[in-house]
């Protein structure tokens, strides 16, 4: 497919960052770790891809604002374009030798999503789509499930591990599913979660308490590969609420009056 000259410039950087992850991933005993959180770390690999997103997707767009997991909101003097970045998302995953994490860089132009990247550096996977031009992956084009039962749907989902809050609520949600669903999957990196949708491999996706860079470019992949986005209470306000609920329009909305 034609690619439009930004996205062969988000291409590029998650590439590029992608070959440092890939590098330190294979050391990962021997990063030096410093604690950002609870249950929440942050690394030497994190802070060396986002640097290298930074200077990439700014070389290549002066003007760009960024909102970034590390370094927050940098203004930008074209404050209508902003890029999303997570340069390493599924940190604990890179921690432990697990290779499912991703890259996810996503495309912000007058408030709306207009394109996303996430890319395992790991196993070489990346997803990729633009608004009106569809979704791509390893296997060509982006399709969502087509499942219309929730009886024979494999969900993904995030859990409030250590001391983040809604465990509760997390718990009693979980409950009232497993006995109505096919499985239900918990990886550990939102933004691979949803492209995991966007190729079908995942019926849905849902989780409280996200940042804007775990979900932007996976929901620019949803939407492109013709499933559904929103927030719990199926409003477009993911990015504001830190909530998403993402699937075809059938799994979408039976998840949605489950939740």
């Amino acid at each position: 497919m034609a690619q439009s000259p930004a996205m062969n410039v988000m291409r590029a950087a998650v590439e590029k960052a992608g070959r440092a992850l890939r590098r330190d991933f294979g050391e990962v005993e021997n990063l030096q770790v410093s604690k950002k959180g609870p249950g929440d770390f942050v690394s030497q690999a994190d802070l060396k891809a986002e640097k290298i997103l930074f200077e990439e997707l700014s070389e290549a767009r002066p003007g760009y604002g960024f909102l970034m997991e590390e370094r927050g909101v940098v203004e930008g003097a074209d404050a209508t374009h902003r890029w999303i970045v997570d340069p390493l998302d599924g940190t604990t995953n890179f921690l432990h030798g697990i290779p499912h994490l991703a890259i996810s860089v996503a495309l912000e132009r007058e408030g709306t999503l207009v394109a996303g990247v996430i890319y395992n550096p790991i196993t070489d996977e990346l997803f990729f789509g633009e608004r009106g031009q569809g979704a791509y992956g390893p296997g060509g084009r982006l399709r969502v499930a087509g499942r219309d039962r929730l009886s024979e749907a494999v969900l993904a989902c995030g859990a409030p591990h250590g001391e983040r809050k809604g465990r509760a609520e997390f718990l009693t949600e979980t409950e009232k599913l497993l006995p109505n669903i096919a499985g239900l999957r918990r990886f550990g990196a939102a933004s691979l979660d949803l492209a995991f949708v966007a190729a079908g491999r995942f019926d849905a996706f849902w989780e409280r308490g996200l940042a804007a860079w775990d979900m932007a470019a996976g929901i620019v992949l949803v939407r492109e590969a013709g499933g559904l986005v929103s927030d719990l209470t199926n409003r477009q306000k993911m990015l504001e609420t830190g909530d998403v609920i993402a699937g075809n329009e059938f799994i979408h909305a039976a998840l949605l009056k489950e939740l």
